[in-house]
This record gives structure tokens, C-alpha cells and sequence, in this order.
């Protein structure tokens, strides 16, 4: 895991108990519940790459031929 570095964050009061009961309900503490949301939401994909499985998904969709400047534009 590496070096840890500490931080600060603010909550209200009754969010941290209710959070600190969640925690010892799974026999786990705030700071490895924050950890392990923290590696969920770094390992979430970017829309850059949403957009490219996407566009990899739709890649049989073709439109035959180039489509002129007016084609493109027509509403």
C-alpha cells in the first residue's frame, strides 16, 4: 500500500456516528471504509474511456458513405 498520508474532512456529527456504527457493524473502522471508497472511486473509469467502450460498441454502425457538409447539417 505504500507510505499512508493523513487528511482531514469535515461531517456533520450525527453522519460520523452513524458511520462509526456502520463500521463496527462490519467489523471494519471509518479510515478502512474511507480507504477502500477512496480505491472505488480512483479505479472508476473516465469519460474518456466510457466514451471509447462506447464507441467500440457501436462501431457496425456506419453510414454507407461520406456524408456531405449539408447532409451533416440538416435537422
Amino acid at each position: 500500500m505504500g507510505r499512508l498520508k493523513n487528511i482531514t474532512l469535515s461531517a456533520p456529527q450525527d453522519l460520523l456516528n452513524k458511520a462509526r456504527k456502520k463500521a463496527l457493524e462490519r467489523n471494519s473502522t471509518l479510515n478502512a471504509m474511507f480507504r477502500d471508497w477512496l480505491e472505488s472511486v480512483a479505479r472508476e473509469p473516465s469519460n474518456v474511456e466510457e466514451i471509447r467502450d462506447l464507441l467500440a460498441t457501436l462501431s457496425y454502425a456506419k453510414a454507407g458513405r461520406k456524408l456531405s457538409r449539408d447532409e451533416m447539417n440538416e435537422r
